[in-house]
C-alpha cells in the first residue's frame, strides 16, 4: 500500500470580497484508489474532511465537472491557462475554496504514476465481492 500527501494554503472565499487563507491537505492512498481525501483547515480546532473521485479533481482542473456536494471548475489567468481551481463543497449550506493548480497538478501525476487513471480496479477479485455480497 502506497500513499502520497499534499499539504497548502487554499483560499476560502467567505464573500466576494471576504477570503480567509487556511491550510489544507490532500491526499492518495493506493488502498482506496479511487478516491482523494481533502482536509480543510488542518492546523484549526475542527478539520472538515471530504472524499471524492481522484478523476473528478483531475478533471476539475480544466474543465466544470461534478454535481451535488462537490463541483470544481478552472480559474484561467490573462494568458488562458488554469491558474487556480476553484472547488465548491456542500449542497444547502455551501463553501467556496481556490486552489492552486500547480502543485496538485504535479502531486495528480504522482498518484496516477501509483495506479494508473482505469487500472484502479484492476486488483479486485470480483469473485471474493460477489460471495461476500450474497
Amino acid at each position: 500500500m502506497k500513499n502520497s500527501q499534499l499539504s497548502l494554503e487554499i483560499t476560502h472565499w467567505v464573500t466576494s470580497e471576504l477570503t480567509l487563507t487556511l491550510d489544507c491537505e490532500i491526499s492518495y492512498d493506493t488502498h482506496d484508489p479511487l478516491a482523494v481525501t481533502l482536509v480543510l483547515d488542518t492546523d484549526g480546532p475542527r478539520p472538515v474532511r471530504w472524499v471524492f473521485s481522484r478523476d473528478l479533481l483531475a478533471d476539475g482542473m480544466t474543465a466544470r465537472v461534478g454535481e451535488g456536494d462537490v463541483v470544481l471548475w478552472p480559474v484561467c489567468d490573462l494568458d488562458g491557462e488554469a491558474s487556480s481551481f476553484c472547488m465548491r463543497v456542500g449542497d444547502v449550506h455551501t463553501a467556496l475554496f481556490e486552489i492552486p493548480a500547480e502543485p496538485v497538478t504535479e502531486w495528480l501525476a504522482g498518484t496516477y504514476a501509483m495506479v494508473p487513471r482505469g487500472a484502479e480496479l484492476d486488483g479486485v477479485d470480483w469473485d471474493e465481492l460477489v460471495q461476500l455480497a450474497e
